[in-house]
């Protein structure tokens, strides 16, 4: 019942094809070391492209078929289960945020689109992206149902909960989010300790591990109002009790393979039944816009 999991935290290297040679050395030192599972970050071939809003960047999922066929080899000669966060094109003008896991034999074990799409300054994905229509389904692979979500979705115990209801057995974030050089650090520190605890309550909520893996290093596009964005990095993982088993630095590119208990949420949800004290009967307004 103990899952070895590569989280795999990095930069942009100037370019597609630099950055894919670095995540493989990352994936390597992973396999080495014992990883049966590796996430990467959200967007993780190239930069984080939604800093503007620009219609040439629509030719980055051209090559979505092709990068399925990429990434299915390389989890083969890896021999592991990878979990991918790619742009894919399914007819023009329609496109996605889309998590792909492969099995370890190459084969495609599920796909998750993203369903929560933000719209901020420097973050403009609504233009980008089709919300998902996939819904949200753990995906069965050789080391267990993964709940894959992405990102954004992360500020919603909706997503978790529902991944959770359907089996999944950890929670799994690929992400992509930063602060502004000209924050307070006062500032920068609020919003990584609400990312932080957002998600470890998902985890304590479920009784489920969670793992999130953020991108790091400074980006910058053509906005001269937006100088850039700095990933805080600071990937980690909780268990199934909030409390963090491994948590990254805000800087350093990291491929470290952390050791996750399965069997922790059986002892968790026992001592802590919050599935059993539900009261489903009475959550209607959940589904509505408002609910006054």
């Amino acid at each position: 019942m103990i899952l070895k999991v590569a989280l795999i935290q990095q930069k942009f290297h100037a370019n597609k094809n630099k950055t894919i040679k670095k995540t493989i050395d990352l994936l390597k030192k992973a396999k080495k070391n014992g990883a049966k599972l590796a996430i990467l970050q959200e967007l993780h071939q190239d930069k984080y492209f939604c800093i503007n809003e620009n219609t040439k960047k629509f030719k980055l999922a051209e090559d979505f078929k092709n990068d399925l066929a990429f990434w299915s080899k390389i989890a083969k000669l890896y021999n592991i289960v990878l979990v991918t966060s790619l742009f894919e094109k399914r007819a023009e003008g329609l496109y996605h945020n889309t998590a792909v896991v492969f099995e370890k034999d190459g084969s495609i074990a599920g796909t998750y689109r993203k369903m929560h799409i933000p719209d901020d300054p420097g973050f403009y994905e609504k233009f980008y992206f089709t919300p998902g229509d996939l819904g949200f389904e753990p995906i069965c692979t050789s080391v267990g149902k993964l709940g894959v979500l992405v990102c954004w979705d992360q500020w919603y115990p909706e997503a978790a909960r529902i991944m959770a209801l359907k089996g999944a057995e950890i929670l799994i974030y690929p992400t992509a989010i930063g602060w502004f050089d000209n924050d307070s650090k006062k500032e920068k520190q609020r919003q990584l300790q609400s990312w932080i605890t957002i998600q470890k309550s998902h985890a304590i909520a479920n009784g489920l591990p969670l793992i999130s893996v953020n991108r790091v290093g400074f980006e910058k596009d053509d906005l001269k109002h937006i100088k850039g964005i700095r990933f805080w990095g600071n990937s980690f993982v909780c268990s199934a009790g909030g409390e963090i088993i491994e948590m990254f630095d805000n800087k350093n590119e990291i491929s470290k393979v952390i050791e996750i208990n399965l069997k922790q949420t059986k002892q968790i949800r026992n001592i802590w039944p919050f599935f059993r004290d539900r009261r489903v009967d009475s959550y209607k307004d959940i589904l509505k816009r408002w609910a006054t």
